[in-house]
């Protein structure tokens, strides 16, 4: 009797850890999707636009490539200034180089000193252009700057570049988001919510084309055309509000998980920085090596994008931040 009440116990803490971690509000769309909107159609023209600058024409773009990497942030900032921004740099210095990550805001109305942050990597790893990664986060961070140029959120919202997130830099004190996150801490500013927007653009519809870490495969489709939202245990409310806010405003596959956060490929990328300065945050990601083949290979290049889901991922993503920001 006590084996079987101790199983049981046992049973009953995995079914409840399980469902704490994946159960999120609404459901996730189904079946075939709309034709693209204007807007969207718009939106996917321009993504493939700042892909191929950065991936194509840019390249590899890193510190062993200082002029590459100096003018995909250059790139960047451009791109923030043609939306109306005012463009903010933070230099520092890693292993003797010399490198920046950058930001903009639209000031809230109301709550200005609290910030909806929005951020991409706009470094690739040694060896590849880097087209999904991370050319499709830096992109979409920057057609939903473009979005959010003439809106009037109640909470600031922020969209920041940051550099150093690939290796050897990553989870070290150079890597560009964690410099930027310790900043933040250090001003004692308000993030009320971070967004990570990592590899977003590899949608695949046979079955067996997505794979996970053990357990998530017991727990999550096995075909991937969804975008997904991660978060650590601590950012759970988080995950939860920009699954239930982007199935409200996208017809598009989407799964969320909070689990964890030293489990892999849950911190794997720039929201990690924010998690250590005690932050709220969130990646948005099409899983990357769990789904995409060519992730960090020299055949990450701008013809292997999905651009038109990657349309309705981002207009998706611009209804949960203006539901984040008020």
């Amino acid at each position: 009797m006590m084996v079987s009440a101790v199983l049981v116990t046992i049973l009953l803490a995995i079914v409840f850890a399980i469902r704490y971690a994946t159960a999120m509000p609404g459901s996730s769309f189904r079946g075939a999707l709309p034709p693209l909107s204007h807007t969207e159609r718009e939106i996917r023209d321009r993504l493939a636009m700042h892909v191929e600058v950065l991936a194509g024409k840019i390249g590899e773009r890193h510190v062993w490539k200082m002029q590459a990497l100096d003018a995909a942030a250059r790139y960047v900032e451009q791109a923030l200034e043609e939306s109306r921004y005012r463009v903010g740099s933070q230099s520092y210095d890693a292993d003797g180089m010399a490198v920046r990550n950058l930001d903009a805001e639209r000031l809230g109305r109301g709550r200005r000193d609290e910030i909806v942050l929005v951020g991409a990597h706009y470094d690739s790893v040694c060896g590849s252009p880097g087209a999904n990664d991370n050319g499709t986060g830096v992109a979409a961070m920057l057609e939903l700057a473009r979005l959010f140029a003439d809106r009037s959120p109640d909470r600031t919202v922020r969209f920041a570049a940051f550099v150093n997130e690939e290796p050897p830099f990553c989870f070290g004190r150079n890597m560009g988001s964690r410099v930027y996150a310790r900043r933040c801490r250090k001003l004692r500013e308000k993030i009320a919510a971070m967004l990570s927007l990592e590899t977003i653009g590899c949608y695949r519809d046979d079955r067996g084309s997505q794979r996970y870490p053990f357990p998530f495969g017991l727990l999550y489709p096995r075909t991937g055309d969804f975008i997904g939202f991660v978060g650590n245990l601590s950012s759970r409310q988080l995950v939860r509000r920009c699954v239930g806010a982007f199935r409200r405003h996208a017809e598009f596959p989407s799964e969320g998980t909070a689990a964890p956060g030293y489990l892999p490929g849950i911190f794997w990328s720039d929201h990690w920085s924010f998690w250590r300065e005690r932050y709220k945050a969130v990646m948005v990601t099409d899983t990357a090596p769990y789904r995409y083949p060519q992730y960090h290979t020299p055949n990450d290049t701008p013809d292997r994008v999905d651009y038109e889901r990657t349309a309705r991922v981002v207009l998706g993503l611009c209804g949960v931040i203006e539901e984040l920001a008020g």
